[in-house]
This record gives C-alpha cells, sequence and structure tokens, in this order.
C-alpha cells in the first residue's frame, strides 16, 4: 500500500471545500493508502482552522478526531532544515521520512513542490497523484 504525506493545505481544502483533496482523505478512509501524519501537522492544522477561519474549538478537536482516525501517526526523529525559506514545511519531509512515504502530496508551489523529490520521496500535486494511482 502507497504511504503517503499530505502538507496542510491539502487537508484544509478537503475540509473546506472537497474536490479532489477530499478524495485523498476518501482513499485513506477506504484503507487504499495509508496517509501519514505528524503531531506538528495536526497543530499546523488546528492552528490555520483557529486563526484563519476563527472555527471553535469543539469543531478543531471533531475534525482532528476524525482525521486520526483516518491515518497513521508518525512520530519524527530526524529534524531536517531542507527548506529554508519557510521552515514549518520541512514537518512534512520529516514526517515522510520517518514513515518511509512514498509521496508527499501538496499544493505548495513555492517551497514543497519545487524540491520534486526527497531520500526517493516524490513531491507532487494532488491531481499528479490520483492521476497516478487511478489509472
Amino acid at each position: 500500500m502507497l504511504k503517503v504525506v499530505a502538507d496542510t493545505n491539502v487537508y484544509i481544502s478537503a475540509i473546506l471545500f472537497g474536490g479532489k483533496p477530499e478524495r485523498l482523505r476518501v482513499l485513506a478512509r477506504e484503507r487504499r493508502i495509508t496517509l501519514l501524519v505528524s503531531e506538528d501537522i495536526l497543530a499546523e492544522i488546528a492552528l490555520i482552522l483557529k486563526r484563519k477561519f476563527d472555527w471553535p474549538d469543539t469543531q478543531i478537536d471533531y475534525t482532528l478526531e476524525g482525521l486520526r482516525a483516518i491515518t497513521t501517526l508518525t512520530t519524527p526523529r530526524e529534524q531536517l532544515n531542507i527548506i529554508a525559506d519557510h521552515e514549518p514545511d520541512n514537518r512534512f519531509l520529516e514526517c515522510a521520512v520517518e514513515g518511509k512515504a512514498d509521496f508527499i502530496v501538496s499544493g505548495d508551489k513555492r517551497h514543497l513542490l519545487p524540491v520534486k523529490e526527497f531520500r526517493g520521496i516524490r513531491i507532487i500535486t494532488v491531481g499528479a497523484f490520483l492521476d497516478l494511482i487511478e489509472e
């Protein structure tokens, strides 16, 4: 089974708008992929839902509980500093390395997607990932 790390904007898009990012959550729920996550990634999702979208804590907790049910939690042991322009994006690399991910799925055209590959882990868009696995 493919192991995948999704970045925060993919989760936020899935939660708020559906579409292709939601398809990724459905694949994880159906156990067709293993969706890897870390506490740092979950914390960033919570922070964005709170700050940018003014969600109440109870709604955030409920949403994170749902994510925990369909993801596999990793605890990265290696701290990376590959993406200097936006240091928090290194959390996705750390999660992917620790979980031995096959892919990082991202919409981040400025920081993550330009890396293209890290330690054999491909970094691609949600659309490209879905095209690959749903052929």
